[in-house]
């Protein structure tokens, strides 16, 4: 690939690789979808509530009007390249968001004029904090009744702990917003409705408008002035601070997550879309401008990083895997090199060598061709057989192993039977696709009812999978009441030995292992420590000890659920001529079943953190609702004009509560619920 092909540092500069987050009903599709129309991508505006939104191309979206999965699109914004992905807000997708914001440079927070800062939102917010993304945010819905920008502001810091910095500003709330103040270049934007907001007037501000906006221009101006002094010497003398200057200061202290710039309108309304895109080319990093991706060399462990270049060696990371007609499509952002079609690459997770067949752009379920893809792009690539979520993209001879997406437990099963051995067959085929394309999903077969236990994040997430069994493949097994799916931990110290001695085959195995347990604190996973002269013990007996640990502590002693929160202690090993490695493997199981069962072993449930917004008048039934459902109540707050009750309560008691809840209030309450922790239920 020459280089005259390859693109250039001043592209590369001008490529922004965004996400849209923000809590269910937000308003993300419908901005995306004005974006996309605003920049001519499209050439007719969708909307969520027809079902005609061009980012929730799944079946299963348009009809609930929410994003399950995450679309990827790109679009031009001169000077800019933008590829976006469209995230769900829905709890139950939330690996949906955390492999796009693995894989995001920034991001655009979008909340509701209303409601402000809302639980998934603050959800997502966090999980972008920890990849350090940075981001804007704007405020939608000014157009509904009780919209109050300052408010949301106000929750952002609270709840979010963010820095906001207002740039624009509203001109009234409600059905008095009527257009946009911008802080930066001191004017008013008017949108004209009868061209879908395309175009918007720009005048100067009134005297009466100045006075009433220049507390928020000082604001910006103090803000933009820390990272640049002179802007502050030229406030202070009266003169002109010159615009240019005050997107790069501001654009500074984006970068380096200082502020937030926060961003006012209205998408279905049209108005204020357009500044948004402004907004992620002015302030929103490029490739160039956040650190290159960490990885350790698979050879020796070590640290490496490539540069952000097509010049380097190939790095780039699977973050989501989708069936396109049957066909597999690994989605991947490259972060350093380059990859065409026909190329062969070195799958660093899998230890395997693939072929690309082709390479595709995606706008959201539709395909567009190409030839290579370079640093910086987000691409689909065809023909790769073993690509799964999370795996890393390298070179043979320059491996890079990048570090890996979060894993998600499922926290509730669903059993689920074919109607007949004909459909098994096919259940069984399609149920390994839908694991390929999301991690969340768990499969299991119960031994004793041959039952497929199918787990997920929630029964929303568990009846799409069903909805989409019918509709993909006709196929429409019996299936069960949802479960909560469990875990196991202990309360005490528990010692325990086990002594494996038998022939297996023509040989003996030997192994003697004394071991203890004990409980950490909620969500420590699970430790293991060898406390013996390892020097004493050769590696390959450790490591399958190790090995049987770990596979022991997939299955506890109660009912077979893992076993998390725990530190098991390897304090002795017995040795004979015969010992080896699957002696001590098998002895380390059975010491381990030992001392779980002598450590007071208890089961964990999920514990949900629960929102529900009221009318004042249905507080009382709220909680007696939520007493009866075995909930603890850890607040309630003011918001909108509206209570907010906010608990914690066991995953197996809200079987049917927002039936419950919509009888008990008239169908007036709003009920969200996220999981928490898993615990032991008192």
């Amino acid at each position: 690939m020459s280089k005259s092909n390859a693109p250039s540092a001043k592209v590369l500069g001008n490529l922004r690789n965004i996400g849209i987050i923000a809590h269910i009903d937000a308003g993300k599709t419908t901005l995306t979808e004005r974006i996309l129309y605003y920049s001519g991508k499209i050439h007719r505006i969708g909307e969520v509530h027809e079902g005609t939104a061009t980012m929730d191309y799944m079946p299963e979206e348009q009809e609930r009007g929410i994003t399950i999965t995450s679309a990827v699109t790109s679009c031009r914004w001169d000077p800019c390249m933008i590829n976006i992905i469209d995230t769900p807000g829905h709890v139950d997708f939330t690996i949906e968001v955390e492999r796009s914001l693995r894989v995001l440079d920034g991001a655009v927070g979008v909340f509701c004029g209303v409601s402000g800062v809302e639980p998934q939102s603050e959800t997502v917010w966090r999980q972008s904090e920890s990849y350090h993304v940075p981001k804007l945010a704007f405020v939608n819905k000014m157009d509904r009744l009780g919209a109050d920008f300052e408010s949301v502001l106000e929750s952002m810091v609270k709840k979010l702990g963010a820095n906001p910095l207002a740039i624009q500003y509203p001109d009234g709330a409600g059905q008095d917003f009527a257009g946009v103040f911008d802080l930066v270049t001191m004017q008013r934007y008017e949108f004209d409705q009868a061209s879908s907001g395309a175009e918007y007037a720009t005048r100067a501000l009134t005297d009466e408008e100045t006075d009433r906006i220049s507390p928020w221009r000082e604001k910006l101006i103090e803000t933009a002035a820390e990272e640049d002094e002179e802007i502050l010497d030229l406030y202070l003398m009266g003169e002109e601070v010159p615009v240019d200057r005050i997107h790069a200061a501001l654009r500074k202290a984006t970068l380096a997550r200082k502020i937030v710039p926060v961003l006012v309108g209205s998408a279905l309304k049209n108005i204020g879309v357009q500044h948004v895109l402004d907004a992620v080319c002015r302030y929103l990093p490029s490739p160039l401008d956040v650190p290159p991706a960490e990885g350790i060399d698979p050879r020796d462990r070590t640290k490496r990083s490539f540069g952000v270049s097509h010049s380097e060696p190939l790095s780039a990371l699977v973050f989501k895997v989708a069936m396109d007609s049957g066909r597999k499509l690994a989605l991947m952002r490259i972060y350093s090199g380059s990859i065409g079609s026909g190329d062969s690459v070195y799958n660093v997770t899998q230890d395997e060598t693939e072929r690309v067949a082709r390479l595709f752009r995606l706008h959201a379920g539709r395909k567009e061709k190409i030839d290579r893809a370079f640093a910086g792009d987000m691409v689909a690539a065809a023909g790769m057989k073993l690509a799964r979520t999370g795996d890393t993209l390298a070179q043979r001879d320059a491996p890079i192993l990048l570090e890996q997406i979060a894993d998600y437990k499922p926290v509730i099963s669903l059993a689920i039977e074919p109607r007949n051995s004909e459909e098994g067959d096919k259940l069984d085929e399609v149920l390994e696709k839908y694991l390929l394309e999301d991690p969340t999903l768990d499969l299991k077969r119960d031994e004793d009812t041959d039952q497929v236990i199918l787990s997920g994040m929630g029964e929303l997430h568990l009846e799409v999978i069903l909805e989409r069994l019918k509709r993909e493949y006709k196929l429409e097994p019996r299936a069960g009441k949802p479960q909560v799916v469990y875990q196991e931990t202990v309360t005490a110290i528990g010692k325990g030995q086990g002594e494996f001695d038998r022939e297996l085959g023509e040989d003996l195995h030997y192994g003697s292992v004394r071991l203890s347990v004990e409980p950490l604190e909620r969500d420590k996973g699970q430790k293991i420590s060898v406390e013996v002269d390892l020097e004493a013990w050769p590696n390959e007996w450790i490591r399958a000890l190790e090995e049987g640990i770990e596979d022991g502590l997939q299955s506890g002693v109660l009912r077979g659920y893992p076993v998390r929160d725990v530190r098991v202690r390897v304090t002795d090993l017995g040795r004979r001529e015969d010992s080896s490695a699957v002696g001590y493997r098998m002895a380390a199981a059975m010491a381990l079943k030992d001392a779980l069962s002598n450590a007071g072993p208890k089961l964990m449930e999920p514990i949900m953190w629960v929102e529900i917004s009221v009318p004042e008048e249905f507080v009382g039934d709220v909680v007696g609702l939520l007493g009866a459902k075995g909930a603890k109540i850890e607040n309630m707050i003011d918001r909108s004009g509206q209570k907010v009750v906010q608990g914690l309560a066991p995953l197996g008691r809200l079987f049917g509560f927002s039936t419950d809840l919509r009888s008990a209030t008239q169908g007036r309450a709003g009920f969200m619920m996220k999981f928490s922790r898993f615990d032991i239920l008192e």
